[in-house]
C-alpha cells in the first residue's frame, strides 16, 4: 500500500501547527520553503535565520542575496528551483540544530522531496548535507563542506512512497553566509555553481 504524502499545501498546515519540538514557542513564522513545486534543483540549507524568521521566505537575508546572484551567475531563475531548509524553524540566536529537532523536521523535507521529485539536491552546509547522506545511503562519505564541496554523488534509491526506483544527484555546497564573512569564497561558489549549471 502506497503511503499518502499529501501535498506541498498539506506539509505547510501540518507545519503551521507542529509542535513536536521546542522551536514553535519561540518562531515569528515557520519557514516553510518556496519554489517550483516541479523543480529539477532543490536547495536545502539547515535553518531559518533572523530575517527569514520575520518574514516564513528562505534564504531572504544576506545569505540570500549571494544565492540570488549564485543563481543569476549561472542563468537559473530562482523560481524555477525549490529551496528550504531541514529545521522550518529558527533555532535561537542562529544556534545549530540539535539532532531531536533534525529527527523532528526531518520527514517534511523527506516528504518535499517526495512530492517535487528534484533531479538534483544541493546541500548549502554541513548539517544539510550530513542529513541528506544519510538518508541517500551515503553515510560514509559524509566529510567536512571543504573536501567535498562541487562534488557530485549520484544514487539510485526505492522510494519509501512506492513508487520505485529513482536516481538522484547530490551536490554539497559550501552555505551562501561563507560569503558574507569572507568575500573570497564567493569565487569558489561561482565554481561550484557552473559545475551545477554543467549538469
Amino acid at each position: 500500500m502506497i503511503k499518502e504524502i499529501g501535498s506541498l499545501e498539506k506539509i505547510k498546515t501540518e507545519i503551521l501547527s507542529c509542535k513536536k519540538c521546542p522551536l514553535y514557542k519561540t518562531r515569528n513564522h515557520p519557514v516553510i520553503g518556496e519554489g517550483s513545486s516541479r523543480a529539477k534543483i532543490m536547495f536545502c540549507g539547515e535553518a531559518p535565520g533572523y530575517n527569514e524568521d520575520k518574514t516564513g521566505r528562505p534564504f531572504c537575508g544576506a545569505a540570500g542575496k549571494i544565492l540570488d546572484e549564485l543563481l543569476e551567475s549561472t542563468g537559473i531563475k530562482r523560481e524555477e528551483v525549490f529551496v528550504t531548509n531541514i529545521l522550518k524553524d529558527r533555532p535561537p540566536g542562529n544556534r545549530d540544530p540539535k539532532k531531536e529537532e533534525i529527527e523532528a523536521c526531518g520527514p517534511y523535507l523527506d516528504r518535499q522531496i517526495e512530492i517535487i521529485k528534484p533531479e538534483v539536491i544541493c546541500t548549502l552546509g554541513n548539517f544539510s548535507t550530513a542529513y541528506i547522506f544519510q538518508k541517500y545511503g551515503l553515510k560514509d562519505q559524509i566529510q567536512g563542506i571543504s573536501k567535498i564541496h562541487g562534488k557530485v554523488f549520484k544514487v539510485t534509491f526505492t522510494s519509501n512512497f512506492g513508487v520505485g526506483v529513482k536516481s538522484i544527484k547530490i551536490i554539497p555546497l559550501y552555505h551562501p553566509a561563507v560569503a558574507t564573512y569572507n568575500i573570497n569564497m564567493k569565487e569558489v561558489l561561482k565554481r561550484d555553481f557552473r559545475a551545477l549549471k554543467n549538469l
